[in-house]
């Protein structure tokens, strides 16, 4: 197993360099074969979105559709998969951070109806109550 990083990601999402863009789909055609396991972190979906947004400005909805078929591959190893695509749709839905649209997730997925936090975009989520310490 290989750990895949952030740089990949984003060479084939822009397509800013056709050669490793194309290199990167031949890995990612393997991996969902299963013939090649890779591993990744939060950090690096993270860091992908970040990066689309904010240096490439690729909209929300362009980012969810780039990102949600890389999070299916079978061959893609990641803690928590299911809740990258729950906060996917936060993130488009509500217009919040992914970091909030990804905590948002967690707390719905682990069933949790109140959180502690200062940040008013909580209160766009009617199933969880925004509480101040």
């Amino acid at each position: 197993m290989r750990f895949l990083d952030t740089n990949l990601l984003i060479h084939y999402f822009t397509r800013d360099d056709e050669g490793k863009a194309q290199k990167v789909l031949g890995l990612l055609k393997r991996v969902e074969r299963n013939e090649e396991r890779v591993i990744t972190s939060s950090l690096v979906i993270f860091e992908t979105v970040f990066t689309l947004q904010s240096f490439y400005k690729v909209s929300r909805k362009k980012i969810k559709k780039l990102v949600s078929p890389i999070l299916e591959l079978r061959g893609l190893k990641l803690l928590d998969k299911e809740i990258y695509q729950l906060a996917l749709d936060i993130y488009v839905k509500k217009n919040i951070s992914f970091a909030d649209a990804f905590n948002t997730a967690f707390i719905l997925k682990k069933e949790i109806k109140e959180i502690y936090s200062y940040d008013e975009d909580f209160d766009r989520i009617e199933e969880i109550r925004r509480m101040l310490p």
